[in-house]
């Protein structure tokens, strides 16, 4: 049986295609990398945005074509399957559908003959598959989250937290650097919820990472994912600590959404501006050129005009690194959706004000690397077929003059000129191969 996956939405999305392509090797397919060569087609769906919905909707229009032209079989996954299933049931009745939480029963969907519909049930936690795909392994801690943010349909989609065991998580991270990989992304929803449904005297983030660090050698890096302010926090001291460890990339995302704590409120979010201001001032404070990622929503119900001016003073003071721009689109079944909305037009300005400061900002900030010497590791190709590498805050950095064949490898590099988003440079030299202890 030949599977092809098309994946769709956040870090954790992508985790949840390596478990399936796991899985999948394990019983028996093969996953293939072109639509023409497959048996079974799988597109893993993301619902949070009413574009990325439009996009995979108009994609799956185009794939009841496809599959009826070379005669293979769709099944749907991920986020859209869990919120939205009679749209997608309504769009393609003979596809089969498998909810997140359903994950680990998708050998069973991909060789039945009939169609299935696995909606509802939990995540099985009990066992972590691992596909690894050249130099980076995505690694899903947790699903779900805590939160009740008023905009978020994910939250119907991946109802409860539910966390993997460490031990889990420790042998997939094991055997993901024995198979190469030099980047290990743990990523959740919410990384910094991660263990709070393990009881109260359970693993925490920290406690974690600093045994994965403790146990397993080697030369990789580990990335942790998004962190929301309000479970990071209490937290936030012993996260800074394992920061600092050589083989952590000094990078943090974490979401603020709004600077307005009148928005903030209306969005159900569980802090303030300047609790969240408080925890990247300890975060710069103490580990100097950390890369600080963030979310922004503009034009949220409730948003008024000062609103967003205060959000947009709050990006001029703290400058951030990287920022994920998001215009507010109404999402069924939320809350927000039921208020009163902001003007398309509104939004729209709104949001180009803002695009073109985080991109002088980006720009202002990236600067500073120009004519310095720095330490990559070389974890992927880039869509235009270039190396990436990242260095030690996860800043990419493009290397014209690498080759393919050196990713996995640790370099040092020459940053000659930069983008609001990336670093440019050439390779000097390689002191770390791929082939490490």
């Amino acid at each position: 049986m030949r599977v092809y996956i098309e994946t769709y939405g956040c870090a954790l999305n992508k985790a949840d295609t390596s478990l399936m392509k796991a899985l999948l090797q394990k019983c028996g397919c093969e996953v293939v990398s072109s639509i023409e060569d497959a048996d079974v087609i799988i597109v893993n769906t993301c619902t949070v945005r009413l574009d990325t919905e439009q996009r995979i909707l108009k994609r799956l229009r185009k794939l009841k074509e496809i599959m009826r032209k070379i005669n293979a079989k769709l099944v749907i996954a991920g986020c859209m399957v869990s919120a939205q299933p009679y749209t997608l049931h309504k769009l393609v009745p003979e596809a089969s559908l498998i909810s997140p939480q359903n994950i680990h029963r998708i050998c069973e969907v991909v060789w039945s003959k009939e169609t299935k519909f696995l909606i509802k049930g939990e995540r099985d936690v009990s066992k972590l598959p691992l596909h690894v795909e050249g130099s980076v392994a995505i690694i899903p801690i947790a699903e779900g989250c805590l939160g009740n943010c008023a905009y978020c349909i994910t939250k119907i989609a991946r109802r409860r937290l539910r966390s993997y065991p460490p031990r889990l998580i420790i042998d997939a991270v094991s055997r993901a650097v024995e198979e190469g990989a030099v980047e290990i992304d743990l990523t959740a929803q919410d990384t910094a919820s991660y263990g709070l449904d393990l009881g109260p005297r359970g693993p925490r983030l920290p406690n974690l990472i600093e045994e994965i660090l403790r146990r397993i050698p080697g030369n990789y890096f580990i990335r942790i994912g998004m962190a929301n302010p309000d479970t990071l926090e209490p937290i936030l001291d012993d996260m800074i600590e394992i920061l600092k460890g050589p083989r952590v990339f000094k990078y943090v995302h974490i979401p603020l959404q709004s600077a307005s704590d009148h928005v903030l409120k209306i969005m159900r979010r569980k802090y303030t501006f300047e609790e969240f201001k408080h925890i990247v001032q300890r975060l710069r404070s103490r580990i100097p050129e950390i890369t600080i990622a963030t979310d922004i929503i503009v034009g949220h119900p409730g948003e008024s005009e000062e609103d967003f001016q205060t959000t947009l003073e709050a990006l001029k003071e703290l400058l951030f690194d990287k920022v994920h721009l998001a215009q507010y689109t109404p999402r069924p079944r939320t809350e927000a959706a039921a208020m009163p909305q902001v003007p398309d037009p509104v939004k729209k300005r709104r949001s180009t004000i803002l695009a073109k400061l985080i991109e002088d900002t980006g720009l202002t900030v990236n600067k500073q690397y120009i004519g310095s010497h720095a330490r990559a590791v070389l974890t992927h190709i880039s869509f235009r077929g270039t190396v990436v590498g990242r260095l030690f805050n996860y800043k990419p950095v493009i290397l014209t003059n690498a080759t393919p064949d050196m990713l996995g490898s640790q370099a040092h590099v020459l940053i000659r000129e930069v983008t609001f988003y990336d670093l440019r440079g050439s390779l000097l030299d390689v002191y770390i191969t791929k082939k490490y202890s």
